[in-house]
């Protein structure tokens, strides 16, 4: 069991502040990705837990235990980097025997940690190889494999598929996932990619300039996010996000966006729901699923027209403009023909965020 805790981490490099108060508790089995942008923190958090990284405040408690006093090789911890970082002159056998020669294991026990890491990686026939003989995707399955190998409390990994390709980013996102669900170890992932935290994540930690903006599921953050900055950043398009007005209507209430002549149809619930904040700046969010586009005219539908069509294989990405803002709406494949088409579009209420301007924060009305 395996469980870990920030509490008040700070850490600055000379004046600069990279961690600003950070508070996080990881329990036992858990695989939590830190994603943010370059320079956000993510990275100095996970060194910091490794050992690797001295902090400036706070306690990191390792099964309830302070740990920011101990080095690292007395953490019981182990890391990945984005390098592979193998012994060149070593087999692969050797690089993932190499963390325990230092221990007091007999030559068979050894073997047989090594081939059992071996086997569970699916690198049996590879033991005999140099790394210079091997793919990118294998020589970090064997730096994986040195890590494991003494079985540590965590795993840290810190973008430890980047460096390698389209297709085998995605065949090692799959292999972490099916090895951390056999060996059950406590686990955090260092990324700036949302396509790995979404796949890989039971919880993501998402950072923003050495700050902690949502901790949640991928579910979670893709559907409630906290502010505005996780809105923008956990997504693929990203979120739509417009200034916008709100006013009442006989039946219902109206969302403008920005300079727009006409506005969109809401439940007039949405005006009480907002609790007084109707009149104040606003955003609207809405992910480009909930703009919803037809050929025909109906009821609550604005006309519009098409300007930049994204075809992606199953679905197309939609430009639509709407006053002087742009949409971005998911249609099926082909159901626009291509730019300056005329076509009408609605927000679905039920996926719309609202959040406040001058703070970013989600106002959580959810219709």
């Amino acid at each position: 069991m395996t469980q870990i805790e920030l509490r008040g981490v700070q850490k600055y490099f000379g004046a600069v502040q990279v961690i600003k108060d950070l508070n996080l508790k990881i329990d036992d089995n858990e695989f939590i990705v830190l994603l943010g942008q370059s320079g956000c923190g993510k990275t100095t958090t996970l060194r910091a837990i490794a050992g690797l990284e001295t902090i400036d405040g706070g306690d990191i408690l390792i099964d309830g235990k302070p740990v920011q006093h101990l080095k690292a090789a007395d953490r019981d911890i182990a890391m990945v980097f984005q390098s592979f970082s193998l012994y060149p002159h070593m087999s692969v056998y050797e690089n993932i025997a190499f963390p325990l020669r230092a221990t007091r294991k007999s030559k068979a026990e050894i073997d047989q940690e090594v081939r059992s890491v071996a086997k569970t990686l699916q690198i049996t026939d590879l033991l005999a190889k140099k790394p210079s003989a091997l793919s990118g995707g294998d020589m970090q399955r064997v730096a994986i494999g040195r890590a494991l190998v003494r079985r540590p409390k965590a795993m840290l990994m810190d973008e430890p598929i980047g460096a390698l390709d389209a297709k085998l980013r995605e065949e090692m996102r799959a292999e972490i996932k099916r090895l951390h669900i056999k060996q059950g170890s406590t686990s955090i992932y260092v990324t700036h990619d949302q396509i790995e935290a979404m796949s890989l994540a039971d919880r993501i930690v998402i950072m923003h300039e050495g700050v902690l903006q949502q901790v949640g599921s991928p579910d979670d953050v893709y559907s409630h996010p906290a502010n505005l900055f996780v809105a923008q950043f956990v997504g693929s398009p990203v979120m739509n996000v417009a200034e916008a007005s709100v006013t009442e209507k006989a039946s219902a209430a109206s969302v403008t966006l920005g300079d727009a002549a006409a506005g969109f149809e809401f439940p007039r619930a949405l005006l009480s729901k907002l609790n007084g904040h109707a009149g104040d700046k606003l955003a609207l969010g809405i992910r480009p699923e909930g703009v919803i586009v037809r050929h025909e005219a109906a009821e609550g539908f604005l006309p519009v027209e098409t300007q930049i069509v994204e075809p992606l294989g199953s679905f197309d990405i939609v430009d639509i403009k709407v006053g002087s803002k742009m949409l971005r709406a998911r249609t099926k494949s082909g159901f626009v023909s291509g730019p300056g088409e005329k076509v009408f579009a609605r927000i679905d209420p039920a996926q719309a965020h609202f959040f406040d301007v001058a703070s970013g924060r989600s106002l959580g009305v959810r219709l």
